[in-house]
């Protein structure tokens, strides 16, 4: 079922060994063969989002990954369906746009995580039927295997999500990381509508979506970070949600305001007088940063849950004291299961939630990793309908 109009041959940014810059090249267009798995589908990339972890892999610090070099990076990409393999068991055709996650290529369908069924609290947003994203034995688009840095990707089709009309190939592109993941953390907290969140690094790719898909759950949102770049897009963002829907998410930057001010201010807001019923709800922490994971556990109440999603190489030093005399419960959040993902597109398509990003062509990519490092916080976007 190939089309005959596709090429031979595409564009890619070959990523040759650790702490080099990439190499635009030509490759072979991957082709199905005979042990393709009847769940993939060939997309035409359409635009490949830059994450933090691009970088870190890049830099040699996600050991073992990737397996070989040259590798091609970019778990977080939008596309559109260009082929299919005979006997296809997708449910996608040609022509239909998709946005592609890291997680999960080709999962076992047999471990525990694949086999469990959304039965219960604990697994109501898992996927079921022999698929999980969370399943050890598979790949991982951009990771351990080939990503969004090229003109075509083969993907697994039961790990895509349907773009509805009001996300472009862009948009989509930057919500299959950064979306997914600050929306399932935000779940993760539990919360209800009115309850306080705060979100440690508020201006970045992560953050400022959190900012706006916090708001718009009806949460009482408070973002918080300390360089000047990300606190301008925060504030942009706090901003345009006050001005177009009277939403308030209140930034702050932690250089000049200390964590008891902000539980002292929100007290009286909440009228509350009792010292351990004061704070926040729950807190979000994005940044690898010690600093920021003790600002945030001190802005919490007692009984107040920290979702951490960094993972700096160090690790977090966790206080005792927090967890057994403030009673704070500390989990992490990865990414999020496909029934999510399909979830939160269609929350961000509904509710107008939008990154604020800077595009590239595919061949300035090495101009947009120079850009990601200076911290100006957004996201950052190779759009392949670009000219170079």
């Amino acid at each position: 079922m190939v089309s005959s109009k596709l090429p031979k041959e595409m564009k890619a940014q070959l990523l040759p060994s650790v702490n080099a810059p990439y190499q635009l090249t030509t490759i072979p267009i991957p082709t199905f063969t005979a042990e393709t798995s009847p769940h993939d589908i060939l997309v035409r990339v359409l635009a490949a989002s830059y994450c933090h972890t691009d970088l870190v892999l890049a830099q040699g610090q996600m050991a073992p990954f990737p397996p070989s070099f040259p590798h091609i990076g970019c778990h977080e990409f939008s596309g559109e369906v260009v082929s299919l393999p005979e006997h296809s068991l997708s449910r996608y055709k040609i022509g239909d746009r998709v946005g592609v996650p890291g997680r999960s290529f080709h999962p076992c369908g047999k471990c525990f995580e694949c086999s469990r069924e959304p039965d219960n609290d604990r697994n109501k947003d898992a996927d079921g039927g022999g698929y999980s994203v969370y399943c050890v034995a598979a790949g991982n688009n951009g990771i351990s295997a080939p990503g969004g840095f090229r003109e075509y990707a083969i993907v697994d089709s039961r790990q895509v999500t349907p773009l509805p009309d009001e996300i472009s190939a862009v948009q989509g592109a930057s919500l299959m990381c950064a979306g997914i993941t600050i929306y399932a953390a935000l779940k993760k907290c539990g919360l209800a509508k009115g309850q306080r969140v705060g979100i440690m690094g508020c201006g970045g790719g992560l953050g400022h979506l959190g900012l706006q898909f916090a708001a718009k759950m009806g949460l009482r949102v408070l973002g918080v970070d300390v360089a000047d770049g990300p606190l301008q897009v925060a504030r942009e963002v706090a901003e345009a949600l006050h001005e177009e829907e009277g939403l308030v998410a209140r930034v702050v930057d932690a250089r000049v305001i200390k964590a008891e001010d902000i539980v002292q201010e929100i007290a009286r807001e909440d009228q509350r007088k009792d010292k351990g019923d004061m704070g926040l709800d729950a807190v979000i922490i994005l940044p690898e940063s010690q600093k920021a994971f003790d600002y945030g556990v001190s802005l919490l109440r007692t009984h107040g849950k920290c979702v951490v999603v960094s993972f700096p190489a160090e690790g977090f030093h966790v206080s005792a004291r927090d967890v057994v005399f403030r009673d704070i419960s500390i989990g992490g959040s990865l990414v999020g299961s496909n029934k999510v993902l399909g979830e939160m597109v269609m929350f961000a398509a509904a509710h107008n939630v939008r990154t604020r990003i800077k595009t590239y062509p595919l061949g300035q990519l090495n101009d947009l990793v120079l850009e990601y490092k200076k911290g100006k916080g957004g996201k950052l976007v190779i759009d392949l309908t670009l000219d170079d």
